[in-house]
Parts: structure tokens; sequence; C-alpha cells
């Protein structure tokens, strides 16, 4: 995947681990089908994804760090650099996905205390995406970690939930989408 795709002046951002370039294609897709669907059953209408502004966390996988303590300068350097991006151009809704790009983010809104992304498996990111659904607040860059892998998404939902993850999230992130249809003009296919 190219490190950078879409507009960014979008109201909808995502942001993967580049050492994973399948995700876009093996989680996005389902998530966004859900999406989708919802949205034209619900508003007759559908998200253009050519407008989704889409990049790596980092520009080398290299530097993808496995621990808090291997966060490098060149990762502080991007840190800062996504920081000012998003100052620049502030999306409503930002999407990453697995624990580096959401460690990653919360490090870019200086969130402490810091974690290694190793701290962010499958339950607490679940915990955090609960969260992010209901404080939403569309006046604010809201941040929605997904999960990179599939082994452990009910864990994500919970123990007792047996709805199917793909439908789980994206329905929750239509939902929200909905209600705030007219904060995100810039999203709509013409």
């Amino acid at each position: 995947m190219n490190g950078e795709s879409g507009e960014i002046t979008s109201s909808i951002w995502l942001l993967f681990n580049p050492k994973h370039p399948v995700v876009r294609h093996y989680i996005w897709k389902l998530v966004l089908a859900e999406i989708q669907e919802k949205l034209y059953r619900e508003i007759q209408t559908r998200i253009d994804t050519s407008k989704i502004y889409i990049r790596n966390a980092v520009n080398n996988s290299k530097n993808v760090p496995e621990t808090v303590n291997l966060w490098n300068e060149e990762i502080s350097a991007e840190i800062v650099l996504f920081r000012e991006l998003v100052m620049k151009h502030p999306p409503k809704i930002l999407i990453s996905f697995g624990s580096f790009p959401f460690e990653f983010v919360r490090r870019a809104f200086e969130i402490k205390p810091e974690k290694g992304p190793k701290y962010w498996c499958a339950s607490k990111l679940g915990d955090e995406f609960r969260k992010s659904i209901k404080d939403f607040d569309i006046a604010k860059t809201n941040r929605i970690p997904l999960l990179r892998r599939m082994v452990e998404s009910e864990k994500f939902i919970s123990d007792r939930c047996s709805e199917d993850y793909f439908h789980y999230v994206g329905t929750r992130i239509a939902q929200i989408v909905i209600e705030n249809k007219g904060s995100l003009k810039d999203i709509w296919i013409d």
C-alpha cells in the first residue's frame, strides 16, 4: 500500500500499520461494506471512499516498535508530523487498525500514560472502541480503534455477544455517521 491516498481534508481518516498492508483489504473493506449497507438502507446514500484519507502510521515498517521502550526518534518525529496534520486538517473520525496505530494516535494526541503496542490486546481495544462510540463528539477528532486481525474478535466485542465483528463495528460507526450526517458533508457520493 502506498503511504497515503484520498483527501487530507476529509472528515474520515484511516491509519494503518505498514507491516500489515492486507488489513486494508481483509478488515477495512468488510467493515466498510457494513457501513455502506446501513447508510444506504437508512439514508439512501453512501460514502465516497475515494475521499477518505488513508495513510500508514510510519513511512518505514522497520520503525514499528514491539515494546514501549523501542519508540525511537524517527517515530517521535513522525508522531509530531502526524499531530501537525491533525491540527491543520482535523478529521471528525480517525480510525486506527491494531495496537501500534492506536498507540501512535494516542501519542499524537499526547494521551498519557504511554503504553506499548502489546498492551492493547483485543479486549482493551474493544473497550476503547465502545468508549469512542459512546463519547462521540462531532466537534472534535474522535479516535476509533479497530482490530487488524480477527483471531480474537470475540474478545473485542465481548464474551456474551454472538454478533459478527464486521457487522458489530460497521453498524456502530454507520450509526454515528448517520446521526452526524449534516456535519460530514464532504464524505458523500455526489
